[in-house]
């Protein structure tokens, strides 16, 4: 791939540890390269003609290690604008272990011990569309912070979560990164000025605690004849 000759540039824009923004200008280089099998299998398997895709960033600074991929794909790419495409996707690849994350450690999906696959098929249904918000919710409070909450959260929810808020906040923007970050105080998130945005770990577990909030506000408001028949 070092003798390959470089079809073009594309810009990537990430987050550190630390959610400082950074963006990196990759060199990309693209070509199909014959796969065998060892020898012993050759007869056994055939061989494959993959696309080797390296992206190398140009200019790194200082301090930071810089951007590399280098990619293997049976998929076609003939063009620079195919290989651009399969570097999207590949940046997709966070988010999407950062979702079955949530799906394995916050729904704890792997300890069901339903009897049947029909039941289990329902309930991991179920914790999809929960480890689905928690991911959306994360990524919509870093990308569009400044949206609005009634797009995320009941009126119940942001009076709750208003009500939790320490008085430093108090009159910060009603925003959707003010609700999105009192959710991740509940969940254990510091807050600080110089944290990183909250992660999907703090924001499921302030989610499951604003669940039990929202419950019991309601059981409260209800007529005791009414819950008890």
């Amino acid at each position: 791939m070092a003798e390959v000759q470089s079809s073009g540039t594309h810009e990537v824009r990430f987050r550190d540890a630390q959610g400082k923004d950074h963006c990196a200008v990759l060199s990309v280089r693209h070509a199909t390269m014959t796969v065998r099998p060892p020898i012993g299998k050759q007869r056994k398997y055939r061989h494959q003609n993959l696309q080797i895709i390296h992206a190398e960033e140009l200019d790194p600074p200082e301090g930071r290690v810089p951007v590399f991929w280098k990619l293997i794909t049976n998929l076609p790419v003939a063009t620079h604008a195919d290989a651009i495409h399969k570097l999207q996707w590949y940046a997709l690849r966070w988010k999407i272990e950062t979702f079955f994350r949530t799906l394995k450690t916050g729904c704890r999906i792997e300890e069901l011990r339903l009897a049947t696959a029909d039941r289990l098929a329902n309930c991991i249904a179920l914790c999809c569309v929960v480890s689905w918000r928690v991911s959306w919710m994360t990524m919509l409070g870093r990308e569009v912070p400044k949206a609005s909450p009634a797009a995320v959260f009941t009126d119940a929810e942001r009076q709750l979560l208003e009500r939790t808020a320490p008085e430093s906040k108090q009159k910060l923007p009603r925003d959707l990164d003010f609700y999105v970050r009192l959710v991740a105080r509940l969940g254990g998130y510091l807050d600080r000025t110089s944290d990183a945005p909250p992660g999907t770990t703090v924001i499921w577990r302030g989610l499951s605690r604003l669940a039990d909030l929202v419950e019991g506000a309601r059981i409260a408001e209800t007529p005791s004849s009414e819950t008890y028949g």
